[in-house]
């Protein structure tokens, strides 16, 4: 057995989503050395690799929703490289009623923070009325996948909004079940959990990156499609990964190279403001999903989905010996925008 096989990190996964797909996550991500350490006979996992098992599950979840997603993938494999998983990214929504959730990032944040990940930064993202924050973790912030949460705050809209905007998430429902939290109070308390915990406590995680209100209907879409695209995308999508991102080499090489592939991908490669972070993406997917009519039937749109996106991050101006893990506010929006097609 390599030591892979050996690792608590496989335990865990393959216990929570089975054999095959642990191999092929392991083929797939790059994992640093120190989070196979722990064995598969301990009996306390760290929330290092309990958060590293976490985006493990999250990243597959997305790749097998989003074509491209799993095109580049087999095609980066095919080279020789794994991914690099630098960051995933969540929408929530704050100033109206979210139901059985907490309102805004705190829906996310009640299962980052006792993970060891840290509200590192916020980042205006006015244009879109939404508030970026990144989430770090605090043991390896170079080698777990950063989140960062968005917040779109509905003040900012008109009341029909506003109004629509609740009648969608106020019927929120909560994927935690008592034990998962239960299990992160232990985390947050201690740092760790007992292993046989942790499989239970990630299919818990896993449910929790989607849409856990009902399904809207067409006007209340309509609505809030008509004054925020990110928030149309909300309605069908909920706390789903908007998107996922691969960190490259070069960024901008690699957006060429695929876009003579004649891939969908984004024009512009966006810059932060000290040319540090290099960002671009593939378009989001579009994917089937139901609203509810004006006499209540079910009916399929074609709406955006998902999308993969790449980063290159140079080494920090400030701290020259370490990569630049920050977000840049003009960035984002841009990439934001990736999801902004019309439903069909």
């Amino acid at each position: 057995m390599t030591t892979e096989h050996k690792s608590l990190l496989w335990k865990l996964l393959s216990e929570t989503v089975g054999e095959a797909q642990t191999e092929e996550l392991f083929h797939t991500i790059e994992i640093t050395p120190a989070l196979l350490q722990q064995g598969a006979e301990t009996r306390i996992a760290s929330r290092a690799v309990v958060a590293q098992a976490m985006t493990m599950i999250l990243f597959r979840k997305l790749v097998d929703n989003v074509p491209e997603g799993r095109r580049y993938v087999s095609d980066k494999l095919a080279g020789g490289e794994k991914i690099v998983f630098d960051h995933g990214a969540v929408r929530t929504v704050c100033g109206v009623d979210c139901g059985a959730l907490p309102e805004g990032r705190a829906s996310i944040a009640r299962i980052l923070e006792p993970l060891g990940f840290e509200r590192v930064e916020e980042y205006p993202l006015a244009r879109l009325k939404m508030m970026g924050h990144a989430y770090c973790h605090a043991d390896l912030p170079e080698d777990i996948a950063q989140f960062f949460v968005s917040e779109l705050d509905t003040s900012q809209f008109s009341d029909d909004f506003r109004a629509a905007a609740e009648r969608v998430i106020k019927t929120s429902r909560d994927p935690l079940s008592d034990r998962s939290k239960a299990a992160l109070s232990l985390l947050a308390d201690t740092g760790a959990l007992p292993t046989d915990e942790a499989p239970s406590l990630l299919a818990d995680l896993a449910r929790a990156f989607d849409r856990q209100h009902s399904v809207p209907t067409r006007r209340d879409y309509e609505i809030l499609k008509t004054e925020s695209d990110e928030m149309a995308w909300i309605a069908t999508e909920g706390t789903f990964f908007n998107h996922l991102t691969d960190r490259v080499a070069d960024v901008e090489g690699l957006a060429d190279q695929l876009r003579a592939k004649g891939q969908p991908i984004k024009d512009k490669v966006e810059v932060s403001k000290d040319k540090t972070v290099l960002q671009t993406a593939y378009k989001a997917t579009m994917v089937r999903r139901y609203m509810i009519g004006e006499d209540g039937t079910l009916t399929p749109y074609q709406v955006p989905g998902s999308f993969v996106e790449f980063i290159t991050r140079h080494k920090s101006l400030n701290t020259p010996d370490k990569m630049d893990l920050r977000f840049d506010s003009s960035n984002a929006q841009g990439i934001f925008k990736m999801t902004a097609a019309a439903a069909e």
